[in-house]
């Protein structure tokens, strides 16, 4: 089983849809705590919608998402921080309920997690991914 993650942060809306539907993607699972984004085109309903036009669902699961603390040690580069804080979040029950959700998505269809962060090894969607793995052995792709 395949499981990808990917982050917007450098392309345009047309760039990661064109790259989703390249690897095959069928749904997105965006693990952003807050699904409202200066970049445009992707903010949560105009992303779902233009997800949905061009064959992918999409399904927010916010709960996944850094909390604030968690987000502000990202932004400065303190990826330790921001691990230890997202990892304590996702002890959090609705945080397991939607990871068990991530995983059951997954299991099905082939998805890609949502996050901002163009590299994957220092955002926390490298941490949902790992949490994933845990539950099933999916193979994942950083595109």
């Amino acid at each position: 089983m395949k499981l990808a993650t990917i982050g917007y942060e450098a392309a345009p809306q047309a760039a990661v849809i064109r790259k989703l539907q390249d690897a095959g993607i069928e749904v997105v699972i965006d693990v952003r705590a807050v699904a409202a984004s200066r970049r445009a085109g992707f903010s949560k309903g105009l992303l779902s919608a233009s997800l949905e036009d061009a064959g992918v669902d999409y399904v927010h699961l916010r709960a996944l998402g850094t909390p604030k603390p968690g987000r502000e040690a990202a932004r400065k580069g303190r990826t330790a921080e921001m691990r230890a804080i997202f990892e304590e979040h996702l002890k959090e029950p609705q945080a397991q309920l939607q990871l068990a959700q991530a995983v059951e998505i997954a299991r099905d269809r082939k998805a890609a997690l949502l996050c901002f962060c163009a590299e994957a090894r220092g955002c926390h969607r490298r941490i949902v991914a790992e949490r994933m793995c845990e539950a099933l052995p999916f193979e994942v792709e950083d595109l």
